[in-house]
């Protein structure tokens, strides 16, 4: 089955976020989140705003552009 865009932004976000050093709770902590949200970001099934990608992209010290590109460069599944 092909990985949804959801699914692969939310891979990104988690990869990012697990290079960060950072646990669901305190990246949602930093990012004004619930770690229940988080989670399924990460695994595909919640479809964020463009207002909740900013503040997720600010939160691991990125712009919006910047993650939107690493979200771009990941292989495929």
């Amino acid at each position: 089955m092909k990985e949804t865009l959801s699914q692969r932004f939310g891979r990104c976000v988690r990869q990012l976020r697990l290079e960060a050093g950072l646990s669901q709770v305190e990246f949602g902590e930093r990012c004004g989140f619930y770690q229940r949200y988080l989670s399924r970001l990460e695994r595909g099934q919640a479809n964020p705003t463009l207002n909740a990608m900013e503040v997720i992209a600010n939160a691991l010290g990125l712009t919006i552009y910047e993650l939107w590109e690493k979200v771009k460069a990941l292989p495929r599944q």
